[in-house]
């Protein structure tokens, strides 16, 4: 069935590819995807869906219902939501191809064109041939990178106003092989927290720090010692990230003048609640101690921004079905590792069970035949997205 499948979707691939490609060349970040939220609201209503723009200002959710009708009212009433993301990333392209961003300073660098592009081809599949019960709704989310679109979505009334009993979501991966799938029930990717530490003395002249206080030496400390939490607190059973990204003190050219502040900043990544507020816990307990011992004053942050992405056992088995009907089992890992990443379809999968899946971007990152998302040289490869969107339509199907 799905080797059929791939086959259908063939004679679209060049529109896909001409779709993911034009978004590509016009990336919009965070909450202003205005343009490629109207290309994608345009050809869904082409296609015949429902179509509700403006949720979270920029996203549009699509509804189709199936023609099949099994007798089962459980099934022939059940909801499910497909998600896909379309935000772009403040970064400049280095790449000279013909859609590369026509705009400075952003550029899709993390695949959310073909993600996009990939969700479109299954509605128009499913559009024309609505062979499944019950109800979907095609979710076209913003600002996933980083200003959490799908948390606004769902304040302001995603899943009242489209009630879903599953969500799904799909991302692709630079360095797994071409078309390949790869998942895991359970936590998948990290919780991202962000922590802001500001350490204060009276600072002073370098030749003579014993006629102040100096901030610097508890900052160094910190720094050190948020290691420790990693290596004595954190159960050498689990996985835990904490990482320094921001260091600011003094002026550079006063290297004789002891700073009177130093504003550290870091991130912190973990999967279960428990070491969650552990990190948070002990930042600032290591902050608060390492200041009254060097006679200093700390003010400590912790945000917790994205929870962990955790994938419901029974909706991560439908992922697998499907994607094994599609390739092969030979293509499909259900039982990949889990990544210190984040990813905002988190919040859905509190809300709502579900799963998230990767599909295999091809090439290396390791001998350069491919780039990593979130680098200027990165490209969504558009030999996937036929496969990308017959694994939804076949998603589909299996539920």
């Amino acid at each position: 069935m799905g080797y059929d499948l791939l086959s259908a979707f063939a004679p679209h691939e060049g529109e896909l590819i001409a779709i993911r490609r034009d978004i590509h060349k016009h990336p919009e970040t965070a909450f202003q995807e205005t343009r490629t939220a109207a290309l994608v609201a345009e050809k869904l209503r082409g296609w015949g869906l429902q179509v509700h723009t403006g949720l979270a200002g920029t996203g549009v959710v699509a509804t189709l219902k199936g023609r099949r009708v099994t007798g089962d009212k459980a099934r022939d009433g059940r909801s499910i939501g497909l998600r896909a993301d379309m935000d772009a990333l403040n970064l400049q392209e280095k790449n000279d191809f013909a859609h590369a961003s026509a705009y400075a300073g952003k550029m899709h660098a993390c695949g959310h064109d073909g993600h996009t592009a990939m969700l479109l081809g299954a509605a128009r599949h499913l559009a024309a041939d609505p062979d499944f019960a019950g109800q979907l709704h095609f979710i076209f989310q913003p600002a996933e990178e980083g200003e959490g679109g799908a948390r606004v979505m769902i304040e302001e009334g995603l899943f009242e106003k489209f009630p879903c009993d599953a969500v799904y979501g799909m991302h692709n991966m630079p360095g797994t092989p071409l078309g390949h799938f790869a998942i895991r029930p359970g936590a998948m990717m990290a919780a991202s927290d962000t922590w802001t530490t500001v350490f204060r003395g009276t600072g002073g002249h370098g030749a003579m720090p014993h006629m102040g206080s100096d901030p610097t030496m508890a900052a160094a400390a910190f720094v050190t010692a948020t290691q420790q939490i990693i290596a004595r607190n954190v159960s050498p059973q689990h996985a835990a990230v904490i990482s320094v990204g921001h260091i600011a003190a003094g002026a550079y050219g006063s290297p004789n003048v002891i700073p009177s502040q130093v504003t550290i900043r870091g991130t912190a990544r973990s999967y279960t609640p428990a070491d969650r507020d552990l990190l948070e816990r002990r930042l600032n307990e290591l902050a608060q101690g390492i200041a009254a011992a060097h006679g200093v004053s700390v003010e400590h942050d912790y945000l917790r921004r994205y929870p962990p992405l955790v994938n419901a056992a029974a909706q991560t088995a439908i992922a697998i079905r499907a994607a094994t009907a599609l390739v092969g089992a030979d293509k499909v890992d259900g039982d990949t590792e889990k990544l210190t990443g984040a990813e905002d379809f988190a919040f859905m999968l509190e809300r709502k069970p579900g799963a998230y899946i990767l599909i295999g971007n091809g090439g290396s990152v390791a001998d350069g035949s491919c780039h990593y998302v979130h680098t200027p040289h990165y490209d969504f490869n558009d030999a996937i997205l036929t496969t990308g969107a017959a694994y939804w339509v076949e998603l589909v199907k299996q539920e």
